[in-house]
């Protein structure tokens, strides 16, 4: 359980946050790894986004919070492909579309079930070997492929910027990841208008919003350092 000085403290740092963001950019509250608990006081507070990392976590969170219906879960961690299907099931949002071949499982099951899902193109404008998604190198080819996937929304760009950069050059790949939307944007594929940009995170948020994010990612700015490692 959430103490009461923990869920005011919390409260008050999603009031602050929502005060100094635009209209027009959505407030994802990244609860990987936090209890149940805490996504009621983020939802007590105005949130009804939630982006999780996992899904079997998401599954007992979910189950947990069956009050909550008007709530909107985000996938923003890697999916395995034989986790889609659950993931389909589980969430409406899915961030982290990062090849071809994911795509193209997500696409088929959907069909199967029925659903279109919004889902962001995960890519790497920033060389970035550890991470998952597509490099430029690889995306342009892929376009044409992922335009044909039409029983899911392609909603937009997810971008993160590798770790230990300056803050001059995370600017500037968000920019680049701005960039890239338009360029896609001006080849007109079918089922390719991205209007959304999944950018920024609790140490750089602002400045992905200076460069145009549509939707923010955050845990530690608003719930304080979670558990375990890999904060948001």
């Amino acid at each position: 359980m959430v103490d009461a000085a923990d869920a005011q403290a919390i409260a008050k740092r999603i009031q602050g946050v929502r005060r100094h963001i635009p209209q027009r950019v959505r407030l994802i509250a990244v609860t990987k790894k936090f209890p149940a608990d805490i996504i009621r006081i983020a939802y007590a507070a105005g949130i009804r986004d939630f982006g999780e990392s996992q899904v079997q976590e998401t599954i007992a969170k979910q189950q947990a919070l069956t009050d909550l219906d008007d709530i909107t879960w985000h996938l923003i961690g890697h999916l395995q492909s034989n986790k889609a299907r659950k993931a389909l099931e589980q969430f409406q949002w899915i961030h982290s579309v990062d090849s071809l071949k994911l795509a193209q499982r997500l696409n088929t099951l959907a069909q199967e079930m029925g659903v279109r899902p919004q889902c962001c193109l995960q890519v790497k404008v920033v060389p970035d070997p550890p991470k998952y998604g597509f490099d430029r190198s690889e995306l342009w080819p892929a376009l044409p492929d992922v335009a044909k996937l039409d029983c899911l929304h392609w909603a937009g760009l997810m971008s993160i910027p590798p770790l230990g950069l300056s803050a001059e050059e995370t600017r500037f790949a968000f920019h680049q990841a701005q960039t890239l939307q338009s360029e896609i944007n001006q080849k007109q594929l079918p089922n390719l208008k991205l209007r959304e940009l999944s950018l920024g995170m609790s140490g750089d948020y602002q400045s992905a919003i200076a460069a145009g994010s549509t939707m923010i990612r955050l845990g530690t700015a608003l719930f304080g350092a979670r558990p375990a490692a890999n904060s948001y």
